[in-house]
């Protein structure tokens, strides 16, 4: 189905052509419809599926038609974890709404607020914001919500994960009873389960009952099909000259490498130039400037090769990036899903390659469980291991049927805010199509 079938008007659609898109994903295809006809949304889907065209191509058709906005409103306001998804959804929303006359920007810390302020004077129809940055501004009254239509989560589980679950109730208490609201998220966890039951009793107001519809595309915490796994065992010493050897040897032409410390980045940077290897890191003590500019050229294709802390592990949007690196293998299983997800985005293929020492093993294992089969190993001849990592378990209990999920299906009640003792965790069933919640306290 093309998007000028889904209700999208010439404009929105003349842009999306123009940026090379023709069909819908799962996520566009099931959530346009739901958000253009002015319903409630919780969608669960993973990074790398259209998620943010699913959102702000609506809200473009529902903001078609001109309209005079006040100094210092704003019609749509998208919450986003971090400022380089900020960044990112603001440059989409540019680019998709090319066509029309409306006015959009971002607005997030580590970059001088006066700038920011005098944008807002005009009013803004979509503003794209990190929470912090957004309550200091509403704190000095650069903008106000009182016009407010549609309210976007983005990432919700990250912005939890990250500690702003104050800061986004500080906002909801700000802004209008009478809006749209439109969860996105990549896991339904029972903290993010929980926010929506704040924001259910926050939202509810009179006697009128809100359906929100809830959208489930994959399986929960799963994997891309289309992103080559596999894993390389390494004693901690050689990691960094592993890497060179593999960037050397196999000619990779960009690679995003993932990194705990960021002292440890700037010295696997330092490592990699000393070997030729031009290298550039990007990590939360470098500033907002200089991060735009090193992603700027990462994206260009200037940059070759990009080690990360987890800052970046959502929100950088490569649109052909080919390969990434756990050169650190991370502790949670859904850290290692997301990373892996900034390739193979889109439909198109990637790899992923993780350095896995014995001291991983335990993370190994979680992340194994979670993706419910074994990653695949491969042996660098020139760097033997001495000290061994096991092999997961799972290779020696696997059958020809998945194992059972431990999660019990959501009860009708799961978004219930005043019936938080009969929660429960969300369904993985793939595919989901539009279900709707008619509880009497949600997203009212």
């Amino acid at each position: 189905m093309p998007f000028s079938k889904l209700g999208l008007c010439h404009p929105i659609v003349s842009a999306i052509e123009s940026l090379g898109y023709t069909t819908p994903t799962p996520i566009q295809l099931q959530a346009i419809p739901v958000i253009l006809a002015g319903k409630d949304l919780i969608a669960t889907a993973q990074t790398g599926t259209g998620k943010t065209a699913a959102f702000v191509l609506p809200i473009l058709e529902a903001f078609n038609q001109e309209r005079t906005l006040r100094g210092k409103r704003i019609r749509a306001l998208i919450l986003t974890p971090t400022r380089e998804l900020a960044i990112q959804v603001a440059d989409d929303v540019a680019n998709y709404s090319k066509h029309q006359s409306l006015s959009s920007m971002a607005v997030y810390g580590g970059v001088d607020t006066e700038p920011q302020k005098q944008r807002l004077i005009e009013g803004i129809d979509i503003l794209v914001a990190t929470p912090g940055r957004l309550l200091d501004l509403a704190h000095q009254r650069a903008l106000y919500f009182d016009e407010l239509e549609v309210l976007v989560l983005d990432e919700a589980d990250r912005m939890v994960d990250m500690g702003f679950y104050g800061d986004i109730n500080k906002i909801i208490d700000r802004l209008p009873a009478s809006r749209q609201n439109l969860l996105f998220s990549a896991t339904m966890s029972d903290e993010v389960i929980d926010l929506v039951d704040g924001f259910a009793e926050d939202f509810t107001q009179g006697s009128k009952a809100h359906a929100a519809v809830e959208i489930t595309i994959s399986p929960q915490s799963t994997s891309a099909p289309n992103i080559d796994q596999w894993l390389i065992t390494v004693d901690k010493d050689t990691k960094s000259a592993l890497l060179s050897h593999l960037i050397n040897t196999q000619k990779w032409d960009q690679a995003l490498i993932f990194i705990e410390k960021k002292h440890a980045a700037a010295k696997l940077v330092a490592q990699l130039e000393k070997r030729g290897i031009q290298a550039n890191a990007i990590h939360g003590d470098k500033s907002q400037a200089m991060r735009e500019k090193i992603l700027a050229d990462f994206k260009t294709g200037k940059l070759k090769y990009l080690v990360a802390t987890g800052v970046a592990a959502r929100g950088l949007d490569i649109g052909d990036l080919s390969r990434v690196v756990n050169y650190d293998l991370p502790f949670k299983p859904e850290d290692y899903i997301h990373r892996i997800g900034r390739t193979g985005r889109a439909g198109a293929s990637g790899e992923a390659i993780s350095f896995v020492a014995l001291g991983d093993f335990k993370n190994l294992c979680a992340i194994e469980s979670r993706l419910n089969h074994v990653i695949e190993r491969k042996d660098i001849a020139e760097f033997p291991v001495r000290k061994v990592v096991p092999v997961s378990i799972l290779n020696h209990v696997r059958t020809s049927k998945p194992p059972q999920s431990k999660s019990a299906p959501r009860s009708k009640a799961a978004f219930n805010a005043n019936d938080k003792a009969t929660k429960k965790p969300p369904s993985n069933t793939p595919e989901k199509g539009p279900e709707t919640r008619k509880n009497k306290h949600i997203w009212g």
